[in-house]
C-alpha cells in the first residue's frame, strides 16, 4: 500500500536500483560529458507537430525544440512498426538481425511469426554502454521490447539501466502519464550525485488507446469533431509533459550542456475503414478511446504506420544541444537513421564501443552539430517488415537505401520499385525502368544482406510459456 502510494506521488520507481557517484567526480552540469536526453514518442507523425505545420495540433514545448535546436526532416527509423524500431535504438542494430520484424505480443504470436520472445540481454546496448562510461541510466515510459503478457521476461533492468519505470513489459506497469515525474526527479538525483544522465523518455501518445484526461479535453472543447478533439488532447498533454522536463533543465541550469532529441518510433496508425467512436482496453495501458479517434498525418509522405514507404518510417526528429547544434535550422538533407543513434551518443558521451562490436549505424555527431555538410548515405539502410498486408501501401517487405536510392521489394521480388528518394521523398515517381544499373546494385545490396541474417531467434530470448 505505502509503495502505491509513493508510486502514485512520483517518489517511487519501478524499481529503484540506485547509483553512486565518486565525490571528486565533477557535475553534470560543468562536466565536457554532456547528459542525453531521448524522447521516443509512439505513432507521431511526422506532420503532427504545430512547427510542421498541423492545422489544429499544438506542440508549444517540442516547437521550443526547434526554436532552439535543429529539425532534421529525413530521419528514418529502422521499422514501421514498435519493438523492431525500438530494437535498433538500443542497438544500432537493423532488428532483423535479431529476428524482430514485427511487435512482440504474447508467445503463441510471437512463435508463429518466427519472433523471439524479447531482446536478448546478451546485445551490446546503447545504455549498457553509457552506464559502462560512467553515466547514470534510466528509462521511463513504453518499453515493448518484450511485453507485459510474458511474465518471465526481462525488465529494462536487464538491459543497462540503474532504474526504470515502464509498460509494455514484465511487472508492475507504470501509469502512462506519469513518465514526466520519475524523468524529473532522476534529474535531480543525477545533478545531486554530480553524473552525467541518460534518460529514455518514452511516451504513450499518440498510440491507441487514446487516454484523455478532463484538463485536455476541455483545451479543445470547441472542435466540432470528437476524434479530432481527442487525438489533439492526447498531444497536447504529453507535448505539456515534454515541457515540464523542459523547465526542469532550465531550472537546474543544464540545458546548455544537456543534448535533447524528440522524434518517434514509426509513422502516424489509421483505421483501414471508417468506423464508430469505441472505447479499448489495453493489458498495459488500461482503457482509452480506440483506433477511430487516430488523425495522424505524414504531411504528404506516402502510407501510414506499419509501411516501409515514408510515411511509415520517416518521423520527426529535433535536436537541441545549445552552443553545439545550431538554433532555428532545417536540416532538409541530412540522412539520418535510428542504427546511428548508439554509434552518435556514444561519440559524444566520449564512451568506446566494445571492441567486438560492429554497428550498422555510423557516428553523426559532426554533422548534427553541423561540423559536417550532409551527403548521400555511403553505408546502406535495410528494412524487413513482418507484415503480410497486401494493400497499396503495405505491400513491401524489404527496402534498401543506398547513395540517393531507395528500394522496394515484396517478399519474393516479383514487386518492386526503385525511388530517388533525395529528389522525390514523397516516393511519387517509380524509376526503375530507365535505372536498371542502380536497379541491379540494389537488388543485389538486399540479397547480400539477406544472407547475413539468422534463420530464427537463438539465445536465451524464449519464455517458459512456449513449453505450454
Amino acid at each position: 500500500m505505502l509503495n502505491s502510494l509513493l508510486l502514485s506521488l512520483g517518489l517511487l520507481s519501478i524499481p529503484s536500483l540506485g547509483f553512486a557517484a565518486p565525490a571528486d567526480e565533477p557535475s553534470s552540469a560543468s562536466s565536457d560529458r554532456p547528459n542525453i536526453l531521448f524522447i521516443f514518442s509512439d505513432d507521431w507523425g511526422w506532420g503532427d507537430l504545430s512547427c510542421h505545420g498541423h492545422p489544429y495540433v499544438k506542440t508549444p514545448n517540442i516547437d521550443r525544440l526547434a526554436k532552439e535546436g535543429t529539425d532534421f526532416h529525413r530521419f528514418t527509423v529502422a521499422s514501421g512498426v514498435c519493438s523492431p524500431s525500438r530494437t535498433a535504438v538500443l542497438t544500432g542494430h537493423f532488428p532483423a538481425r535479431y529476428n524482430i520484424d514485427g511487435h512482440f505480443a504474447w508467445v503463441p504470436s510471437n512463435a508463429r511469426r518466427g519472433m523471439p520472445d524479447w531482446l536478448d540481454t546478451a546485445a551490446t546496448t546503447l545504455p549498457r554502454i553509457l552506464k559502462n562510461a560512467g553515466y547514470a541510466t534510466a528509462h521511463y515510459g513504453k518499453w515493448h521490447l518484450a511485453n507485459n503478457m510474458i511474465p518471465d521476461s526481462p525488465t529494462p533492468a536487464a538491459y543497462g539501466y540503474d532504474e526504470y519505470a515502464a509498460f509494455n513489459c514484465s511487472g508492475e506497469q507504470m501509469p502512462v502519464h506519469e513518465d514526466a515525474t520519475h524523468t524529473k526527479a532522476f534529474i535531480e538525483k543525477s545533478v545531486a550525485a554530480k553524473k552525467p544522465f541518460f534518460i529514455n523518455l518514452w511516451v504513450h501518445e499518440p498510440h491507441t488507446p487514446f487516454h484523455t484526461v478532463p484538463k485536455y479535453e476541455w483545451r479543445f472543447r470547441d472542435m466540432e469533431s470528437q476524434p479530432d478533439a481527442i487525438y489533439a488532447s492526447v498531444l497536447s498533454h504529453a507535448d505539456d509533459r515534454i515541457g515540464e522536463v523542459l523547465d526542469t533543465l532550465d531550472r537546474l541550469k543544464i540545458a546548455d550542456n544537456t543534448l535533447v532529441i524528440f522524434s518517434s518510433d514509426n509513422g502516424p496508425a489509421r483505421s483501414t475503414k471508417v468506423g464508430e467512436l469505441t472505447l479499448q482496453y489495453d493489458t498495459a495501458t488500461g482503457a482509452g478511446w480506440g483506433i477511430n479517434a487516430a488523425k495522424g498525418i505524414t504531411a504528404g509522405r506516402k502510407a501510414y504506420k506499419a509501411s516501409l514507404f515514408e510515411g511509415g518510417i520517416n518521423v520527426p526528429f529535433i535536436a537541441r544541444w545549445p552552443g553545439k547544434i545550431p538554433a532555428g535550422k532545417i536540416d532538409n538533407d541530412s540522412l539520418i537513421s535510428a542504427v546511428d543513434l548508439l554509434p552518435t551518443f556514444a561519440k559524444i558521451a566520449g564512451a568506446e564501443l566494445p571492441a567486438d562490436y560492429k554497428p550498422d549505424g555510423v557516428d553523426q555527431s559532426q554533422v548534427i552539430q553541423a561540423k559536417q555538410e550532409a551527403k548521400l548515405r555511403e553505408k546502406p539502410l535495410f528494412w524487413k517488415s513482418g507484415s503480410n498486408k497486401k494493400s497499396k501501401t503495405h505491400w513491401v517487405s524489404y527496402a534498401v537505401l543506398h547513395d540517393q536510392w531507395k528500394y522496394v521489394s515484396n517478399t519474393d521480388g516479383s514487386q518492386q520499385e526503385l525511388y530517388n528518394i533525395v529528389a522525390d521523398p514523397f516516393e511519387k515517381t517509380d524509376l526503375k525502368e530507365g535505372n536498371p544499373e542502380a536497379l541491379a546494385q540494389l537488388t543485389q545490396l538486399l540479397a547480400d544482406w539477406k544472407k547475413t541474417l539468422p534463420e530464427k531467434p537463438t539465445g536465451d530470448v524464449f519464455s517458459n510459456l512456449r513449453a505450454e
